[in-house]
């Protein structure tokens, strides 16, 4: 019998404070070897579907496997991305998530996968700000309004405690940034403002998130304070580019999940002279700030094994609970 999980199912058992030390537990598996993570292959899917221009993809198609050692399920993310669904009114990303049986590689598991995918990229900032950021309250800005700015302060919030949280100021270019803040300020019960321009987000903030699928800088590493810690999760491509010159020159230290691939994105292909650390080793050996007025980075391009951990978080609780549908196949 194979479970599915909608996305309500995956949303009722979905909770971040409990997530947080289970994506800790799969960066240090990841450290320790103990992780199977293949290539995940990609290629253009819907080629030949418009007779006007036959050649053209209308997709990209994405396979993530990996399983952790010890582990129950061996998990693959399957993900579509399709530019043109805003034109739809259908999400520009798309993940499922299938579970198998580690020991008899039979199938137990089909999951919607875009809320798993989103809360496990929040989780990495939420831990990248309780331990790299400075001491004290923070002033948090957000770059970028769409549905990872608000995963990844919900996150922060998870991670740090809302009491925490002096101030957080939200800058998009488009209105978006007006009902990103207001969904965010009802959500955790502290004032968000919208900003204008990024430097008045950046201004003074102790932690800067950057969310978006820019291809140029998205703020000014001049307008960076002393001590800041900037969390990039947006440029996965060597085109993607979130991080100006500036700030990687004025960075202390730069961390990142998967050292080798960040070192590929458009924020660091032009900096591998630079020292990129493990966001495993930082995590295991808690040494990821020296001094209080530091500039660090984290930069974020994702790994499958964060799916692989979350989604048999999910699965075992949906399973107590006894939700879902199950089918036989």
């Amino acid at each position: 019998m194979v479970r599915v999980l909608s996305d309500d199912d995956v949303a009722s058992v979905l909770d971040l404070e409990a997530l947080l030390p289970v994506v800790a537990d799969a960066f240090e598996q990841q450290r320790a070897g103990a992780v199977e993570r293949p290539e995940r292959p990609h290629y253009p899917i819907g080629a030949g579907l418009d007779p006007e221009t036959p050649e053209e993809p209308t997709g990209t198609g994405l396979c993530m496997p990996a399983y952790i050692h010890g582990n129950a399920y061996a998990a693959t993310k399957l993900v579509t991305v399709c530019e043109d669904n805003l034109d739809r009114g259908l999400p520009t990303v798309t993940a499922q998530l299938s579970l198998a049986d580690a020991e008899t590689g039979q199938p137990v598991g089909y999951l919607a996968g875009n809320r798993i995918t989103s809360a496990r990229t929040g989780c990495i900032g939420g831990l990248a700000a309780r331990e790299l950021a400075v001491d004290g309250d923070l002033e948090l800005a957000v770059i970028g309004a769409g549905t990872q700015a608000r995963w990844q302060t919900r996150a922060i919030a998870a991670a740090v405690g809302v009491d925490r949280l002096a101030s957080i100021r939200v800058y998009s270019p488009s209105d978006s940034r007006l009902e990103c803040a207001r969904d965010l300020e009802s959500e955790l019960g502290v004032s968000v403002t919208p900003v204008s321009s990024p430097r008045e987000a950046v201004t003074d903030a102790s932690v800067v998130v950057t969310t978006t699928t820019s291809t140029e800088p998205v703020f000014s590493g001049e307008d960076l304070a002393d001590g800041a810690l900037v969390i990039a999760v947006g440029a996965y491509t060597a085109t993607m580019r979130e991080l100006d010159d500036t700030t990687i020159e004025r960075a202390a230290r730069i961390i990142a999940d998967v050292p080798d691939e960040a070192l590929e994105t458009g924020d660091l292909r032009t900096h591998d002279d630079f020292e990129v650390r493990s966001f495993g080793d930082v995590l295991a050996d808690g040494d990821g700030r020296q001094s209080s007025d530091e500039i660090v980075v984290l930069e974020s391009v994702g790994t499958a094994a964060l799916d692989a951990a979350t989604a048999e978080f999910v699965f075992d609780r949906a399973e107590a609970d006894d939700l879902g549908t199950t089918v036989s196949i």
